[in-house]
Formats: structure tokens, sequence, C-alpha cells
């Protein structure tokens, strides 16, 4: 064998066997940086996003699945402000022998929950953004059947005898580097129903109605790594007062009773979401006032939140808020109100037919002082002359059966306010009347001080359910009052079916504006007392509405 040959026969098992180093030098190096990645992912802080994304309205009416938030950060807390549901996720200790830290609401399943979506997972997510998307579509006929179609004291239901759009709302949950934000759209019927019962824009210019008209959340915010999380979050958020979700798809009704649907939706201000456990938490709120996209005076609101969830079948939620001047043109009158509910799941078997059965009760005391009124209809101390009351409570109770695996719900339930004053009651929407001009005092259903307000409700609903993402409903309403109150035959607009932009005043019988707000004054300007329009207002109403609701 020549030396060429030697020497070629020689390298050749040296080359494979630096080879077979180098192969083995870059496993180890991928072993390696797989290795500390996975911690880097395991102990890195919790993020920013939004509550957890399995479902959560109640805590006041938003969530989107069981794994965004949850992996981001504590929950935003829903639209009516309950925990988020299925996702049970921890940040692992870097401290051996520590208990892992669970997410806030994330270790039990809360779908179950009313103002609460049951939705367990998002059907999409990513490490940025987890969107949202919800559409409600409702048909309801009214038994009154009024013959311009129109209905009030709702914040639902608003056209009889026609298919609607209720809502449709296209957003999301942003969250990167411990930063959060939130947005939801509302296009169809609550972009004009929702900034109707506000009356902060009639103080002062830049037409606050149409400029957060089509936006039902909207916030920024930053999540801090303490305790159990720590959320400050600015702009408008849900409220979350009255257990009731603002989006129907998280609901156990279609049509709440009068605690829920006559106290706020969302609040625009600055709230700070402190979660000292995982069942436990604190939520402080400094707001522009009663569900008001401004001030309708200079006084400010406080209020708050404490939400307790001990037991994986029992949700406590105690509302409170105060100091807030909102009657416009009243500068000197005080609102205080609290709002409190339990809801208690008493049966649960997936495996039988009968899966599931729960119960939510809610109770309301509020009332207005000064400018003329009191809580107590008293005098001041300086004074012996009596206030009247301005009061409001209420409650409302409901129960909800679920079938096969959660497929089908039934629930019943109604309830009933007192509000005199009407301060909170949803002024009808006579010849286009809104909360604006409603300060000035309507000359059909008149809010003064003291003028009485009884009513009471009940409602029973049939849900069909065969996705997570999908809800056919079917519901039952039958609701009184007091007083005139309800739309009848007659309907609420002047001849010849439009308003005529006056409904301030008295209308005459040819839709014209008489310019007057006393009648007498109205039947002269009118050519005589039968010359007069005046709405057909019932005591009475009742009427079936079925829905198509939509979340992913």
């Amino acid at each position: 064998m020549s030396a060429a040959n030697t020497s070629a026969s020689s390298a050749v098992p040296t080359e494979q066997q630096e080879m077979r180093e180098e192969l083995k030098a870059l496993r180890a190096e991928v072993e390696r940086l797989r290795t500390e990645v996975e911690q880097q992912k395991n102990t890195a802080p919790i993020s920013a996003r939004s509550e957890p994304v399995p479902a959560t309205t109640g805590v006041g009416p938003n969530v989107p699945s069981a794994t965004a938030a949850n992996v981001a950060g504590p929950p935003v807390a829903a639209a009516s402000g309950q925990p988020a549901a299925v996702a049970v996720t921890s940040t692992p200790d870097a401290a051996p022998g520590k208990k892992p830290k669970i997410d806030p609401f994330s270790d039990w399943d809360w779908t179950w929950l009313n103002g609460n979506p049951r939705t367990k997972e998002a059907a999409f997510d990513s490490k940025f953004f987890t969107p949202e998307i919800r559409a409600d579509v409702s048909y309801t006929y009214d038994f009154n059947k009024p013959k311009d179609n129109s209905m009030g004291g709702s914040s639902e239901i608003f056209r009889s005898n026609e298919i609607q759009l209720e809502q449709l709302g296209v957003g999301g949950d942003f969250h990167f580097d411990n930063v959060r934000a939130r947005l939801m759209t509302q296009f169809g019927m609550y972009s004009t129903t929702t900034p109707r019962n506000d009356p902060s824009p009639g103080k002062g210019q830049w037409d606050l109605a149409d400029a957060y008209r089509y936006v039902s959340e909207a916030y920024g915010g930053y999540h801090i790594n303490a305790l159990n999380g720590i959320n400050i979050d600015a702009g408008i958020f849900m409220s979350y007062i009255g257990l009731f979700s603002y989006y129907n798809f998280d609901n156990w009704a279609y049509q709440p009773s009068y605690v829920s649907s006559n106290t706020p939706w969302f609040f625009n201000g600055l709230r700070v979401q402190i979660f000292p456990n995982p069942h436990l938490k604190i939520e402080p709120w400094f707001i522009n006032g009663w569900q008001s996209y401004g001030s309708a005076n200079s006084r400010k609101g406080l209020g708050g939140q404490i939400k307790w969830t001990p037991r994986p079948w029992v949700n406590i939620v105690s509302n409170n808020y105060g100091l807030g001047h909102d009657d416009l043109y009243i500068p000197n009158r005080s609102r205080i109100h609290t709002d409190d509910s339990i809801e208690i799941k008493y049966y649960d078997h997936p495996e039988r037919t009968l899966d599931k059965m729960a119960f939510t009760f809610t109770g309301d005391l509020g009332c207005e002082f000064g400018g003329g009124v009191s809580c107590h209809n008293t005098g001041g101390k300086n004074t012996a002359t009596p206030t009247p009351k301005q009061s409001f409570i209420g409650y409302m109770l409901y129960n909800r059966t679920w079938f096969k695996k959660d497929r089908y719900g039934v629930t019943i339930g109604g309830g009933q306010i007192n509000n005199p004053g009407r301060y909170l009651v949803l002024i009808p929407p006579i010849n286009g009347e809104t909360a604006i001009t409603a300060a000035s005092n309507s000359p059909y259903f008149t809010g003064n001080p003291g003028d009485p307000f009884k009513a009471w409700d009940t409602s029973a609903t049939f849900d069909y359910m065969p996705s997570q993402y999908i809800t056919f409903r079917w519901e039952y309403d039958y609701r009184h009052a007091s007083v005139p109150y309800w739309s009848g035959a007659g309907g609420i607009t002047p001849p010849p079916g439009t308003n005529n932009g006056f409904p301030q005043d008295y209308a005459c019988i040819s839709g014209a504006t008489s310019g007057q707000t006393t009648l007498s004054a109205a039947q002269t300007a009118c050519g005589g007392a039968g010359n007069v329009w005046f709405p057909d207002l019932r005591r009475d109403e009742h009427f079936i509405d079925m829905a198509i609701l939509v979340k992913f």
C-alpha cells in the first residue's frame, strides 16, 4: 500500500470522529437553549391581559375565553362582574417549597354564573391579542301591539314586531409586557339607546353622545405583579351594578328585572383592581358619574366593588356608589346606592340529564338628598319644612336549570322596585324624549320629587346551546307598573308617526308642537281640549322575544 493510500485511509476515521463530536456539541447546545426557553416561560411574570378568557361578565358587565387572560394576568371583570371560567393556570414559584400562585378566579369553573359568559376557551388567541366578537339579533312581539312599534322601559328591548340587531361588538383584549387595553364596539340599537339614557352630554359642548356611542368598552392600563395581581385601568368599563351583564349572551334571561335594567351598565373614569388572593377582588372607582360619559354637575362619583368566591359554588358581590351629583341642572343633589348579590349553585351532577341548578338574589338600596329631596321624607336640621322622599329599593330573584350537559337551560325569575321620585326609572321615549330633555321634565311622564313608581315583573326563558359560542333563546315576560308606563296600541309617537322635535312640550293632535309645557296652555294653543295629543300608556305589558346570541 502506498503512502498516499495509507494517509487517506487514516484521515476518514478522523473526519468522522470530528463530525460526531460537532453533532454532539450541537445537540447539547439545542437542549440547553430549549431548557432556557422553558424556564423563562415558566418563571416570567404574569403579563397584562384582560380577564381570564373563559368568561366573565358579572363583575360588571367582558371575558374572552379560557386561556388568554389567565396566562396574561388577573381578570378584568366582565360585563357584570363575575369571575373567569375554567382556566386553571398558575405561575410557578422561583423559590422551592412555596405554593404556586394561582391567577384570580381561575381555579374553578365559573361559566354557570349569571352575567358571566359560558365560553371555556378562546376561539383564537395570541401573545399580543385575544379577539372577541359578539352578535345579538332579536325579534320581539308586544301583545299591546303599539302601532309605532316603539317600546319603552327597557335597556334591551326597543321595537315590537321587528327583527333588530341589538348589538354587534368587535374588539378584544390587548396584552403585552404588563400593558393592557380592551376595545369593544357597539353597532345596532345599543349605539342609539345607551347614549339616550345619559343626561351628561346636555352639559357643555363636543357632543359626547356621538363621540362615544359606538363604543361599549374602551380602556388602557397596566398590570402590577404584586399580591395576586393589581390592574390599573382608565377609560370606559362595565359597571357591574345589577349582576346582569350588558351583553345578553352572558345572562340567564334576555330582559332583566328592574334592579338591573334601571342601574348603570358602564362608567367612564378610573378603576383599580386589587387581588389579595385568588378568590377576592377589591376594586375602587373614580368616575365621571352614574352611567355617564361626562359629569352632569361638578361633583364626580366614587364607588367600588368587593367580589368574593370562597367556594366553587358561591359568588358574592357588593357594589357601592356615592358622592356624585348626577341630576342634570341640580348641582346640590347627591346620590348613594348599594347593590349586593349572591349566586349559589346548589345542584351539580354533570353525569345526569338534569345536570345543574343555581339561583341568584340581588338587593338594592339607594336614595338622593339635597336639592329639595331627602332619603326619609324629612327636612334638614335647620328647617321644619319636609322634603319629598327620593329613594330606590328593589330586588330580583332568578333560578336556572341546565339539562343534557348544559345543552338546554330554563330560567324562571323576576323582581320588584319602588322608586319615588323616579330618578332611576327609564323615561319612556315619548316623542323622542331623552334623558337630556327629561331633565326639564316631560309633560307626559314626569320625574318630579316624590312622584310614585312601583313595579314588578316576571319572566320564563328557554335556551338551546348546541355550542359554547351560540345561544338560541325564547322568552316570555310580564311587567306591571303602578302608573301608566308601557306603550299601548296607540303608540308613543305623535301623528303622523314622526317626532316633532319638541319632547318637552305637549303635542297637538296634528302632530305639531303646542310650544307649551302646561296642559291648559297647550289646549289653547292647539285650538281646544280635544286637540291635544296624548301617548297611549298602559300599566301592564307582556311580550315574547326570540334571540340568536353569538360570542367568539
